[in-house]
C-alpha cells in the first residue's frame, strides 16, 4: 500500500534478477569491446562483483523460495547452485590471468556462454514458475529482500550476521576474490597499486 518508498514498487523479484542478467551480458559485450587492458580488467573486476552480488541474493532469498513453492524446487536448486560454482570457478580463474593474455578472453568467452545458459535457464522455465505459483506482493517483498542483499552482501562475513554461514557456503573459495574487487569498488582507487 505504501508506495511512497520508490518508484520501483511494482517491480518484483524477476524484474529484478532478469534486469540483473542483462547487465551482465551487456558487461561482457563491454569487456570484449574494450580498447586498453587495464579498462578490460577493471570492466571483469565489476562484473565478477556483480555476479557474486546476485548470486548470494539468490542463494538467500530466491532459491528458498524455490523450493518452497515451485513444484520439484529441490531438483531446480540443486541444479543451479551447480552452475553457480561453475561460474565461480571460471571467474576465480578470470582473476588471476592478465588481460592482454589470449586466456583472459577465452574466459571471458565461456563466461558469457555459462551465464547467457544460466540466465536463459532461469528465465525461460525457473521464474515463470515462481509467477505462478507464489502471489505477486510476495514477489515484490523477495525483490526488496534481493536488493538490500546484493547492496550488503558482506565482502567478510561476521560471525554475528545471520546469513553469514549461508554467504560462505555459496561463495567459499570466492570469498577472498570478492573482497579485493568489493574494496576496489567502494574504495575506488585510481590507477593499479603495484603487483
Amino acid at each position: 500500500m505504501s508506495d511512497t518508498n520508490s518508484a520501483g514498487t511494482n517491480v518484483d523479484v524477476v524484474d529484478i534478477l532478469t534486469s540483473d542478467h542483462q547487465d551482465m551480458i551487456a558487461l561482457i559485450g563491454q569487456i570484449k569491446g574494450a580498447p586498453g587492458e587495464s579498462e578490460r580488467r577493471d570492466l571483469a573486476d565489476t562484473l565478477i562483483a556483480e555476479v557474486m552480488r546476485h548470486a548470494v541474493a539468490e542463494e538467500m532469498y530466491v532459491y528458498p523460495a524455490v523450493e518452497d513453492h515451485v513444484p520439484d524446487g529441490k531438483g531446480e536448486v540443486e541444479h543451479d547452485k551447480k552452475e553457480h560454482a561453475e561460474i565461480v570457478k571460471l571467474m576465480k580463474r578470470l582473476e588471476k590471468e592478465e588481460p592482454s593474455g589470449q586466456s583472459f578472453m577465452e574466459l571471458v568467452h565461456e563466461l558469457e556462454a555459462q551465464l547467457s545458459h544460466h540466465a536463459n535457464d532461469e528465465e525461460t522455465e525457473q521464474f515463470p514458475k515462481l509467477r505462478q505459483h507464489i502471489p505477486r506482493e510476495k514477489l515484490i517483498e523477495i525483490g526488496e529482500k534481493v536488493e538490500k542483499a546484493k547492496k550488503l552482501a558482506p565482502t567478510r562475513p561476521h560471525p554475528s550476521a545471520p546469513h553469514s554461514e549461508l554467504f560462505h557456503k555459496t561463495v567459499g573459495p570466492g570469498v577472498g576474490m570478492v573482497d579485493r574487487i568489493l574494496d576496489k569498488l567502494t574504495g575506488r582507487h585510481t590507477g593499479s597499486q603495484g603487483g
